[in-house]
């Protein structure tokens, strides 16, 4: 069952954690936009971060792939969001994957202040191994949508991002020059 926005105004539910995970492509923040606008159409307090590492497409805005945006805060470390207004409903949190490990324990405590925080991230890194925090997120989550991209191989529902270009660096920041949703037998190679 998914969290209605007007049973958090009423206090029917105390916090919450969502995470939207999946793939690169795959929707992840244009579903965290999607969510955070309609707690703003029901009136609650809302405030979204990102990491401040991540400028591909604005400095402090979350932004998709399809060029929708809200406004942000850009922090270096996730201990910045405890520093949220008191009357704060709603905290988004986008590219989780690229915070520090104490994002679990962030989010928890936001959480167990009745505030309903909102997490999008990669789940798996271009190795296809877990990424960051997203997984011990996923874990304590009370909701976990995972959403797959469309493989540039093959068409079917792609969960892994392929990196196209050479690097040792388990992060680089990029985007289709870099990245390619893939399937399974896509990303291994053992496709027909």
């Amino acid at each position: 069952m998914l969290f209605s926005e007007q049973n958090y105004r009423r206090g029917t539910y105390g916090g919450s954690i969502e995470v939207i995970c999946g793939s690169m492509f795959s929707g992840k923040t244009e579903e965290l936009i999607r969510r955070l606008k309609r707690a703003e159409i029901a009136k609650l307090k809302i405030e979204i971060f990102k990491p401040a590492t991540d400028t591909r497409y604005h400095l402090t805005d979350v932004v998709s792939h399809n060029a929708n945006a809200i406004p942000s805060s850009a922090v270096n470390h996730s201990s910045a969001i405890l520093l949220l207004n008191a009357d704060t409903q709603v905290v988004g949190i986008d590219e989780a994957q690229f915070f520090d490990d104490n994002l679990p324990e962030v989010c928890t405590a936001l959480a167990n202040k009745g505030i309903r925080v909102i997490v999008a991230g990669l789940d798996m890194d271009s190795a296809g191994k877990p990424f960051g925090p997203v997984p011990a997120l996923m874990a304590i989550a009370e909701l976990v949508t995972k959403v797959n991209a469309v493989c540039v191989c093959c068409g079917l529902p792609a969960m892994y991002s392929y990196r196209k270009v050479a690097s040792a660096d388990r992060v680089l920041l990029g985007e289709k020059e870099s990245y390619e949703p893939r399937c399974r037998a896509c990303f291994y190679g053992t496709g027909k």
